[in-house]
């Protein structure tokens, strides 16, 4: 019925995306950036109970070292370049998670100082709602961005500068 193992035992056939998309969701290292209630619960999926680091998801406080960056908690006006200069000092390719209602869309916080929504400011690529969300909440989260990283077509040529990386589920 056709040939048998022609490669042999030790030998698996993929493509440079696929490989590179798996090394990259396997190790996202966010930088925490807590702003208000919301840091209580990232903090707490982080600890012992919920585990992020079986997921390869470990906590950074570089953003030289950080590949996602999570906003929790209310962003102000006053804030805002902070986290943009956070934001700017990540090396690509980056992602953005927004925590929480304040973060999302600016809370019950309907005032002159506090931004409506991060998205107003950077591009947002996972929204976790909730006041505050839970921590099964950011797992969810982080584990939907996984799956958008998965879905990434070029990301190893536009790491080369070689064209733009895309999501393939957008095109």
């Amino acid at each position: 019925m056709g040939v048998d193992n022609p490669l042999g035992e030790n030998i698996i056939t993929t493509s440079l995306d696929a490989l590179v998309n798996w090394s990259r969701k396997s190790s996202i290292w966010p930088m925490t950036f807590g702003l208000a209630c919301c840091a209580i619960e990232m903090m707490a999926t982080g600890a012992s109970h919920h585990d992020l680091d079986r997921f390869g998801i470990i906590f950074r406080a570089s953003p030289r070292q950080s590949d996602c960056i999570i906003i929790a908690g209310t962003v102000t006006k006053k804030m805002l370049p902070v986290i943009k200069t956070v934001y700017e000092q990540m090396p690509e390719p980056k992602w953005v998670i927004a925590m929480g209602a304040c973060a999302c869309s600016g809370g019950i916080f309907d005032t002159y100082s506090v931004i409506q929504g991060i998205d107003e400011a950077l591009p947002v690529d996972v929204y976790i709602p909730g006041c505050p969300p839970r921590p099964e909440a950011l797992l969810f989260g982080l584990m939907k961005l996984q799956d958008k990283i998965m879905r990434e077509k070029n990301s190893f040529g536009s790491a080369i500068g070689l064209g733009d990386r895309y999501d393939s589920a957008a095109a």
